[in-house]
């Protein structure tokens, strides 16, 4: 059979299309796996609680429950729960923002696959425009959305090094250049995969450039405020006709109703409505309208910072513990973990690829993810770029530390 020049993206094993299929595996339940390269959020009980209560009354209420499952849904997304998200985000933050400046899509991956593709690629022109990640690693889901080669540029970051055994990146604005052909910059913050927070600063520095050079600034907020919230150091989100903020319900433990939230200014709205319209038809209905109450009355914001945060803060600090106490005697970095549900791990004496340490983890049933997958756009083969790995500590406690302890009994076999 021949296939076309599109399927070609994805004939190759991804670094998403990798961890997807080892987290869908150890998820079912079909293996023993000690699952620490996944995303996969939390089953905070509470929370879920609140989803089943909610799931109840969709399914009691025949007219919500007819609609839910029996109607399609406006491309744009739910309008009352759009109208929710523009009240709450109003209300806490004063952005000004009105229905016109949200869309929903059928989870964050799926958004960005549009907004990527909306400003970068070839151009009416035949320019080949890109967008700037400034500060490398970045999401791995990034990597391949792009219709187009080369679809990404990006920077190495500072390196800070910390007391006990911690570290922390920086864009380095003075080596940052933004190149004629840029259509976007791009940050994810938190950062999924290091727990970095870019600071207000950063973030004023980098809308700077942005408006400077008429481009958007695309913020990826799935960790951040106001919800889910699983951040721990002080952010002002920020929001202008220049800025595409994106937000979702997985982490806030709904990643199977894929929905995802997209802030812009009207005519980035208007592209996406019409792309759902022309590739899915509509949205999804089950997301919007099980969290919708949860919006509007508030209650989210409630569970996100009394829930959802303690949580995950609890959970981080004990994989930091058992991590230091495992790894005595090993050469290894933290990134400080300011925000998601990973620690990156910066191993700078490992004598082989964090590539091959993953292919050695896995026949031992442990599954990370190799830090090479998380710099598109970095042309030069920094060493740092396998020197690293990316752990979730939203599992169990027990496969946290099992996990860590087994990753740690490879390393000094490879070490000493």
């Amino acid at each position: 059979m021949k296939f076309s020049k599109f399927a070609s993206r994805f004939s190759s094993e991804s670094g998403i299309v990798q961890l997807m299929d080892d987290l869908g595996n150890a998820m079912s339940g079909k293996s023993d796996i000690l699952m620490l390269g996944g995303g996969n959020p939390s089953h905070i009980p509470g929370v879920q609680q609140y989803f089943r209560d909610s799931l109840h009354r969709l399914i009691d209420n025949p007219a919500l429950f007819s609609h839910a499952v029996g109607n399609y849904e406006l491309p744009q997304g739910n309008q009352d729960f759009i109208n929710a998200i523009v009240d709450m985000m109003n209300e806490q933050y004063q952005w000004g923002i009105s229905s016109e400046n949200v869309a929903l899509t059928i989870g964050s991956q799926s958004a960005f696959f549009f907004l990527f593709n909306m400003l970068a690629g070839e151009d009416e022109k035949g320019n080949h425009n890109q967008v700037l990640l400034p500060l490398t690693p970045e999401y791995i889901g990034y990597s391949d959305v792009g219709l187009s080669d080369n679809m990404f540029y990006s920077y190495r970051p500072l390196i800070e090094k910390l007391d006990d055994r911690f570290f922390k990146y920086h864009v380095d604005f003075e080596n940052l250049h933004v190149k004629e052909n840029t259509a976007a910059i791009c940050v994810s913050r938190p950062t999924n995969p290091t727990g970095n927070v870019l600071s207000d600063d950063e973030v004023a520095k980098l809308l700077a450039l942005a408006e400077s050079n008429d481009i958007p600034l695309i913020i990826d907020n799935a960790y951040g405020e106001p919800f889910p919230n699983i951040i721990f150091t002080d952010t002002n989100p920020i929001w202008n006709k220049n800025i595409i903020y994106c937000m979702s319900l997985s982490k806030v433990g709904l990643p199977g109703t894929r929905t995802g939230i997209v802030i812009a200014d009207k005519p980035v709205i208007e592209l996406i409505r019409n792309m759902n319209a022309v590739i899915n038809l509509s949205t999804a209905n089950f997301g919007a309208m099980i969290a919708k109450d949860l919006i509007s009355s508030g209650e989210i914001l409630r569970l996100s910072q009394l829930l959802i945060k303690p949580y995950y803060q609890e959970k981080v600090e004990h994989a930091v513990d058992v991590i230091h106490k495992e790894f005595d005697g090993i050469d290894y970095y933290i990134h400080k973990p300011e925000g998601a549900m990973f620690l990156w791990l910066w191993l700078p004496s490992l004598p082989i690829t964090s590539t091959e340490l993953y292919e050695r983890l896995k026949e031992k049933n442990v599954l990370i993810i190799s830090g090479s997958h998380f710099f598109p756009g970095l042309e030069d083969d920094w060493d740092h770029k396998h020197q690293c790995i990316r752990i979730t500590y939203s599992m169990e406690e027990s496969v946290v530390e099992e996990g860590v302890k087994k990753i740690a009994e490879e390393l000094k076999t490879l070490m000493f």
